[in-house]
């Protein structure tokens, strides 16, 4: 770069850092806030007008090392995650901006897949349940924030994994991005000790609220690492790096003490025995329709044996472990029964429309029983969400609600199932399954929490979702070796 422009470039980012000072110093946060958006929008502009995808690979690598303005700002009213939020909001214009003006340059077969048509009736439904919302703002900023995640890490990003090596960019640059959120959390952790499991919660911030959102996240990428290792297309320099952030993964997923997380890595395995035994479908529904009706026929006696496990969640891993299944005394454990219960009372008082999406949290206090409180409620029900992503909705968009983000769901998993099984191409069989194996951890984990309301969960699974369709589009007629 010339002298000149080069000095240029440091007269603009002096003048940058002294007016952001100075708003700082008399504390204009919210000025603080919009001013950093300057940057923000001529780098959607720029990357927008030449070069698209590098826009979409900076916002994949940002997403993980985002911060909320709270952590810097307390008590502020509207918290803003920087810089992702920004980014995808203009994403999402971006986005809205092609799609009229020009439709060329967006293939009509993503938009008309029957996973798109999927997620448009779930917004649709989720756009009437804000208007009768009984919260119409929280609503609308919840169906805004899904958009601007859905215009980015699905749209755009289908149309990104066209050239199948960026579906292979995209992950890892969001996995080299999460590391350094691990290793952070995982130094923070040790100077109370690894092995406290009380500190695990408080060692994520600031990137993340909790550990249980962390560990669903480690859960979705370790099959990609998993997966990636079987690949003949990586050197072995790779795959030693690759083998190295395995081994990350994996430490940060065992000191999240997160049993939920634990618990649907070990349910993906079994989908993955059960793809590799190529047991049928068929023999699936029936085993599951069989294991549910006993469960019911036996549900007193089911609770009674649980009632007896009164080993507590600890730092002792062993007894993590066995507290799973503790509904006696685990206040965790309790406290996901107490929402649930909480939801489903509030879905039979308002059946068809429900309270209104991202409502719950504000709403379910007065639908708690006294007797299963636990330490940890409130009589202001205003510390979290209905710890499922099927509840939730059901809660808050009725009957209609839970049946269209399953319809989802389902498909996503139907077609990287179609493609594992129809594709004769080794690279995009073993792709597709860890695809599938990552998204099955995370609907497994949506049992027990829900979580797509975050960017960093959302960049992972709607990044998943889009490689599963672009994978149907595009790829599955190819052959390479694996």
């Amino acid at each position: 770069m010339p002298k000149n422009k080069t000095f240029i470039v440091y007269v603009i980012a002096l003048i940058y850092i002294l007016v952001g000072t100075f708003f700082i110093s008399k504390e204009e946060y919210t000025f603080f806030a919009l001013f950093n958006t300057i940057p923000v929008v001529l780098i959607i502009i720029y990357f927008s007008l030449f070069s698209l995808d590098k826009l979409l690979f900076l916002i994949i690598f940002l997403t993980p090392i985002s911060i909320p303005i709270s952590e810097f700002v307390p008590n502020i009213e509207n918290d803003i995650i920087l810089p992702i939020e920004p980014l995808l909001f203009g994403t999402l214009l971006l986005f809205i901006v092609k799609l009229i003006f020009e439709k060329k340059s967006f293939d009509a077969k993503i938009l008309k897949h029957p996973i798109s048509i999927a997620i448009y009736f779930n917004l649709i439904w989720m756009f009437i349940t804000s208007i009768s919302s009984t919260m119409p703002i929280v609503s609308f900023k919840f169906l805004l924030a899904r958009l601007w995640f859905l215009a980015t890490f699905f749209f755009l990003a289908s149309h990104l994994f066209k050239n199948k090596k960026n579906i292979y960019k995209y992950f890892w640059l969001f996995t080299i991005s999460f590391l350094i959120v691990i290793l952070y959390t995982l130094y923070k952790h040790s100077l109370f000790g690894l092995f406290s499991q009380k500190h695990a919660n408080q060692a994520v911030s600031p990137f993340l609220p909790d550990h249980t959102s962390y560990a669903a996240i480690i859960a979705m990428l370790i099959p990609f690492s998993i997966g990636t290792l079987s690949m003949k297309k990586y050197t072995s320099l790779k795959k030693v790096l690759i083998s190295f952030s395995l081994l990350i993964l994996t430490t940060g997923i065992i000191f999240s003490y997160t049993r939920a997380a634990w618990l649907s890595l070990v349910g993906a395995f079994g989908v993955y025995i059960i793809i590799l035994l190529k047991i049928r479908f068929r023999f699936i529904l029936i085993s599951s329709i069989i294991i549910i009706s006993l469960f019911f026929t036996f549900k007193t006696q089911i609770f009674i044996s649980l009632e007896r496990n009164n080993k507590e969640s600890t730092d002792n891993f062993t007894e993590h472990v066995e507290s799973i299944s503790n509904i006696s005394t685990d206040a965790s454990n309790l406290e996901r029964i107490n929402r649930w219960n909480s939801a489903i009372r509030m879905f039979k008082d308002k059946p068809v429309f429900g309270f209104g999406p991202a409502t719950y949290m504000f709403q379910y206090a007065p639908y708690q029983l006294a007797s299963e409180k636990t330490i940890i409620s409130t009589n202001n029900g205003d510390v979290g969400n209905a710890h499922s992503e099927y509840l939730g909705p059901l809660a808050e968009s009725g009957l209609l609600g839970i049946l269209s983000i399953v319809l989802v769901f389902s498909l996503i998993i139907y077609y990287s199932l179609k493609v594992y099984n129809s594709t004769n191409d080794k690279e995009i069989k073993t792709l597709s399954l860890i695809l599938l194996l990552g998204i099955s951890s995370y609907l497994l984990h949506g049992f027990l929490n829900d979580f797509l309301d975050l960017p960093t969960a959302s960049a992972i699974f709607w990044g998943y979702s889009a490689a599963i369709m672009s994978l149907d589009i595009y790829h599955k007629g190819q052959t390479t070796l694996v």
